[in-house]
């Protein structure tokens, strides 16, 4: 990383910027869009162009840091064809031979994916963004170091370069406000909630210091640690229905999409555990993930500059599971278990205290020692999971109809990370693993798919009653 005097127009990296260029992290996001039809590269490239995407200071500077030693970005002219990387040949993925062609293109695309998820970082002499195009696949892989911004800033951001096949001039839909949650009532119920949430805010920030020292979740053989974020990785793709998410969560009062989320990780954990475990589940077994929450109070393309502003803000909330046989249960109980449990996170600021914790420990320990702390937390426990909301409708990028949109990131010491992106109707879970800890990631992702048709299935004998 070169260094250079600082002038008055260079900005600062965020701390959680920082956060994630340590060498514990060095995060990248990667995501994939693949179109129905050949790719056009001097129409992607003109789209690029003339998008907000290069108009934004943080896709047009450089990484610099300060004799000091602190990062800031470094304004600089955009070379786009120093960003795309553009890949003409076949990639051949080691697969099942009698798979169909849609899924060899989606295993090659995968296998693709999962090799640059592994030690390849982005170069510094230029900005900190790639993209690749598998020519032959019809896929583009956006590859941008997340120290640019989060998932739900730099989802919008490629998106804005989209366009709505159903009104080629309208952008995507993706305007989201999030609930604050009931804040009526009288003095008795609000004096009540601030208790609760003051309460249940002492405890969970009371499990992330026991979780950056000694507290660590049970082994078992989905279990990563400490330099597992060097080994190599596979990556599947788990696919879920919109619609049978909409039944699942009908069937339980005041189901959120995040709280069938939860349960359909749950179920499908389970599920395979209890295959790949020698004796079977351990009973009474709890293993716990690290769930990304935006801590943004909307969503909206109209406001793109602002929204990308602030870089990184999330929290993270710790995502207890409690694994267990699901022969002869009701398949809904997971969603209750997911749903209380989701409840009592929702009452609390464990997200925004694991934000506001994580910008101090930066500022004033610096990334060596904050890296440390947060290198720790993923190191006792099991899995990373995440969820960004896509645009509801078809879109197209460059004229070019889009087939589905996923998104994963660069390795982490977790064997497990998932990350589920809904686009039209469908959510798709790319779960990355350490190969030589889950050797069968495609087995994986068929316990979530099933998972979540037991479920509906379940809802709907519910519903007939």
């Amino acid at each position: 990383m070169p260094l250079s005097p600082v002038s008055v127009s260079d900005e600062p990296v965020t701390p959680a910027g920082r956060l994630f260029l340590s060498p514990e992290f060095d995060t990248i996001i990667h995501c994939i869009i693949r179109g129905k039809d050949p790719i056009n590269i001097d129409a992607l490239k003109s789209t690029i162009a003339s998008s907000l995407m290069l108009k934004h200071p943080r896709f047009s500077s450089l990484l610099m840091r300060d004799r000091h030693g602190r990062e800031y970005w470094k304004r600089t002219q955009v070379d786009l064809d120093r960003h795309l990387i553009v890949i003409n040949n076949r990639i051949e993925s080691v697969g099942d031979s009698s798979a169909g062609e849609d899924d060899e293109e989606e295993a090659a695309v995968n296998q693709y994916v999962a090799d640059l998820s592994v030690s390849t970082p982005l170069s510094a002499d230029k900005p900190l963004w790639e993209l690749h195009l598998l020519m032959v696949h019809r896929c583009a892989v956006f590859r941008i170091h997340h120290a640019l911004g989060d998932g739900v800033s730099l989802m919008s951001i490629l998106l804005a370069c989209c366009r709505r096949i159903d009104d080629p001039e309208a952008p995507p839909t993706v305007i989201t406000k999030r609930d604050s949650g009931p804040m009526g009532g009288n003095w008795w119920d609000r004096l009540c909630r601030v208790l609760m949430m003051l309460c249940f805010t002492f405890v969970f920030a009371l499990e992330f210091t026991l979780r950056a020292t000694w507290l660590r979740d049970r082994t078992t053989v989905i279990s990563g640690g400490a330099g597992v974020e060097l080994w190599p990785r596979k990556l599947a793709t788990a696919k879920l229905s919109i619609q049978d998410m909409k039944v699942v969560k009908m069937a339980v009062h005041n189901a959120s999409f995040n709280d069938v989320f939860s349960a359909v990780v749950s179920s499908g954990i389970s599920r395979y555990l209890d295959h790949r475990s020698q004796n079977g589940l351990q009973k009474g077994l709890w293993i716990t993930g690290e769930a990304m929450v935006n801590l943004r109070k909307q969503l909206m393309l109209e406001d793109l500059p602002n929204l990308i502003k602030r870089g990184n803000k999330f929290g993270v909330m710790l995502l207890p599971i409690y694994c267990h046989k699901s022969s002869g249960d009701d398949p809904l109980q997971y969603l209750k278990r997911a749903k209380k449990m989701v409840d009592c996170k929702k009452q609390s600021l464990e997200a925004a205290f694991s934000y506001k914790i994580g910008d101090l420990a930066m500022s004033w320990l610096g990334p060596k020692y904050a890296g440390f702390l947060n290198y720790r937390i993923v190191c006792n426990t099991t899995f990373t999971i995440s969820n960004v909301i896509g645009p509801q409708e078809q879109i197209a990028l460059a004229g070019n109809p889009v087939a589905y949109i996923r998104a994963n990131t660069s390795s982490l010491p977790h064997a497990l990370t998932m990350h589920m992106v809904s686009y039209a109707g469908r959510a798709d879970i790319q779960l990355l693993v350490a190969r030589d800890i889950i050797p069968d990631p495609g087995f994986l992702a068929k316990c979530f798919e099933d998972a979540l048709i037991e479920m509906k299935e379940a809802a709907l004998a519910t519903a007939k009653t």
